[in-house]
């Protein structure tokens, strides 16, 4: 039958097209309060950067892409997750040789062969966004704060927040020959995918939804005792950065994720209210994965949200969709305690409807200016060690040139009234 669109696919009718609408325009709008910049890439792309980048022992490489040969006998595929393209425009076009870090946001269509069910299509829609050049985990509480504040602000209140790190190519080695180890006694006990993982990537076992083999990992030991120290610390700095912004979470030692990139940061959003598919987005660190890609080591960071997923919640739980106006702020901050005052401040300041941004690079006072300029501040909000025991700030005003010391804590109404 013509007159009806393959399985797997939906069309998005008028009555409908407001409702995606206006989810893309406030996730715009938050992307830009975060300084996050858009950028659309291409709808296929060659084979090789998925089955490289995202792993070619993955379901999503094994099973679920849609492949084909174009005229020339080039093998290209349909994009099944959008920070692969990410990453190699970010390569493509040197993006890496301007000033770090460099932060974009996308949305749009997706494509995987997979079982469709409720909120799951074979061409889904994701918004996402990455975040290349900084290694702090500052980043990785702001790109969590994103998201969150992403729901949160669309009406979605029965949200869970799962986080665990997954190590990096020093600590992880040794963590999945001692889930080999403990699981060969049980190997067969596994279902067929979860077999042919053993061998070629047994951290996702512990991912899988099989009550079979959740049972068989039960005798597993977290990978959280089995991180180097490096790995250790940052995911302590994560989690104390998410505390101060006050964002409650989870930790979920099983999380592993689907994609063989991650490193580190690995986490998951999820509707409780949702049932068995309940994720409505996630992500994490990406730190090896520029240099897979044929670039120089280059840290990021990123999410994907299912837009399909989100409109279910929202369906379910009749929220109305709401979203702020852009205005620019740069926080300039000078030493470690005032740089977390400064992250709590700009997500402060972003909650309430005004565009923030800060320094990641620990760069001087005079580089953070040139950077408010480039970011195209009204205003800058100047905070040093000396001035946070005062419990003062500096409000630079960019335009006029003159600046004066405030109180800390009135910061946040002053600005509305000025803006």
């Amino acid at each position: 039958m013509l007159a009806k669109a393959p399985r797997g696919t939906r069309d998005i009718l008028p009555g409908e097209v407001e409702e995606w609408s206006t989810l893309e325009t406030f996730f715009r709008n938050l992307c830009k309060n975060y300084n996050y910049r858009e950028i659309r890439t291409p709808i296929f792309e060659h084979t090789e950067l998925f089955s490289r980048s995202v792993g070619e022992d993955t379901d999503i490489v094994g099973k679920e892409m849609y492949t084909f040969l174009d005229k020339g006998k080039r093998s290209l595929t349909l994009r099944p997750e959008g920070t692969a393209s990410t990453v190699r425009a970010f390569l493509e076009h040197k993006m890496y040789a301007q000033a770090q870090p460099t932060k974009l946001f996308y949305f749009g269509p997706m494509f995987r062969y997979d079982r469709p069910q409720a909120g799951r299509y074979r061409q889904f829609h994701q918004l996402g966004a990455e975040a290349f050049g900084s290694a702090s985990p500052e980043i990785d509480a702001e790109i969590i704060c994103l998201a969150m504040d992403f729901f949160q602000s669309a009406g979605l209140n029965q949200l869970s927040l799962e986080i665990n790190s997954v190590g990096c190519p020093q600590c992880r080695p040794g963590y999945r020959e001692e889930i080999r180890k403990i699981l060969e006694k049980n190997r067969r006990d596994l279902c067929p995918d979860c077999q042919s993982r053993f061998e070629t990537n047994p951290l996702r076992i512990l991912d899988c939804k099989i009550e079979g083999c959740r049972e068989v990992t039960l005798q597993v030991p977290e990978i959280l005792d089995h991180l180097c120290s490096y790995c250790v610390q940052h995911f302590e700095d994560v989690i104390n950065f998410l505390k101060l912004l006050e964002i409650s979470y989870q930790v979920n030692p099983k999380l592993v994720r689907g994609l063989d990139y991650y490193t580190n940061t690995a986490f998951e959003i999820v509707d409780t209210g949702l049932g068995s598919q309940n994720s409505l987005g996630g992500g994490g660190r990406y730190d090896g994965l520029v240099e897979t890609c044929g670039g120089s080591a280059t840290p990021g960071v990123g999410f994907a949200i299912g837009l399909e997923r989100v409109l279910l919640s929202l369906e379910q739980q009749s929220s109305q969709l709401e979203y702020t106006e852009e205005s620019r702020i740069f926080v300039a901050t000078l030493g470690p305690s005032a740089s977390a005052r400064g992250l709590q401040l700009v997500t402060e300041l972003r909650r309430n409807g005004i565009a923030a941004e800060k320094d990641y690079q620990d760069r001087s006072l005079k580089a953070q200016m040139k950077q408010a300029d480039r970011v195209g501040a009204a205003k800058v909000l100047i905070l040093g060690e000396e001035e946070l025991e005062k419990g003062k700030i500096v409000l630079r005003d960019m335009e006029k040139g003159d600046q004066r010391e405030v109180e800390l804590e009135e910061i946040l109404q002053i600005l509305k009234n000025d803006l």
